[in-house]
C-alpha cells in the first residue's frame, strides 16, 4: 500500500515498536489473547484498545478517505423507528450500509437514492487485518460524525449476520467519552476518553456488549474539516 510499510507499520506512533514486548506481557498477564500483527495498549471492559494507534500522518490519510465517503454518500441524520431524529450524522461505506427509520435498524445494498455505497478504503481494511488477525472480511464501515452535542446512548451492535466477527471502531478528531457497561441493560458502566488515532475491537465476550458515546470535546482535534468527531466502524454485516 503506498505510503505505508508491509505489515501497516505506519500505524505506530514514534517508539511504540520498543513498548512492544511489555505490552504483550501486560495483555498476556490479564488473560486476553490476540491474534492480530498490532497488540492493544490495554484492555478496557473486556475491550482490547489500542491507544495511538494511527500517528498524524495516518491519520490525515484516513480523514482523507473519509471526505472520499462523503463525496460519494453525504452523511445524513437519521431518523430512529420512533420518529426521532438521531444527533449524529451517519453514512456507510462497503457492500452494506446500516440505516434506520420507522421499518427498524438494519442493513442495506445500496443508499436511498439508488446508488451503491462507496467502497471501504483499502487502508481500512489493512487496518482491520492488522488488529484482528484477518477474522473474517467486513463488507460494511459506518461512518458516524459527532459535532456539538452529539451522542450515541447504550446499545448493542446486534444487526450483523455473524455475531462472531468482531466489531473494529477507528476513532479520528475530537476526543471522546466512550461509556460500555455488560452484555445485559443495566448494572455498572465504566468510561473511558478516546482520542483521534485510538482503535478498538469487539470481539468475543465484549461483541454484545452495551455500548455508547457520552459526549465529545470539541475543539480539541482540528482533524475533522468543520470540527467534530468520526468514528469507523468496520462490521462484517451479510
Amino acid at each position: 500500500m503506498a505510503g505505508y510499510p508491509a505489515g501497516f507499520e505506519g500505524v505506530y506512533r514514534k517508539g511504540i515498536l520498543a513498548l512492544q514486548a511489555s505490552r504483550n506481557r501486560r495483555v498476556n498477564d490479564i488473560g486476553q489473547p490476540f491474534s492480530g500483527t498490532l497488540r492493544p495498549t490495554r484492555v478496557f471492559r473486556g475491550i482490547p484498545l489500542f491507544q495511538g494507534c494511527l500517528d498524524d500522518a495516518a491519520q490525515a490519510e484516513l480523514m482523507g478517505d473519509v471526505q472520499a465517503i462523503w463525496d460519494a454518500a453525504p452523511p445524513v441524520r437519521p431518523v430512529t423507528r420512533w420518529g426521532k431524529p438521531m444527533s449524529v450524522a451517519m453514512t456507510s461505506a462497503g457492500a452494506l450500509g446500516w440505516t434506520t427509520d420507522r421499518r427498524g435498524y438494519r442493513y442495506e445494498p445500496r443508499q436511498p437514492d439508488g446508488r451503491d455505497w462507496p467502497p471501504i478504503p483499502p487502508r481500512l481494511l489493512a487496518l482491520w487485518d492488522s488488529v484482528t488477525g484477518g477474522a473474517g472480511r467486513p463488507d460494511s464501515c459506518l461512518v458516524n460524525l459527532y459535532r456539538g452535542s452529539a451522542r450515541m446512548g447504550l446499545h448493542q451492535d446486534k444487526d450483523e449476520a455473524d455475531l462472531s466477527c468482531p466489531v473494529v471502531s477507528v476513532s479520528l478528531g475530537d476526543r471522546a467519552l466512550f461509556r460500555a457497561g455488560g452484555t445485559e441493560r443495566g448494572g455498572r458502566t465504566d468510561s473511558v476518553w478516546l482520542d483521534s488515532g485510538d482503535v478498538m475491537v469487539l470481539r468475543g465476550e465484549s461483541r454484545l456488549i452495551f455500548h455508547g458515546i457520552d459526549r465529545i470535546e470539541p475543539g480539541s482535534s482540528a482533524l475533522v474539516p468543520g470540527g467534530g468527531r468520526v468514528n469507523l466502524t468496520l462490521r462484517v454485516a451479510g
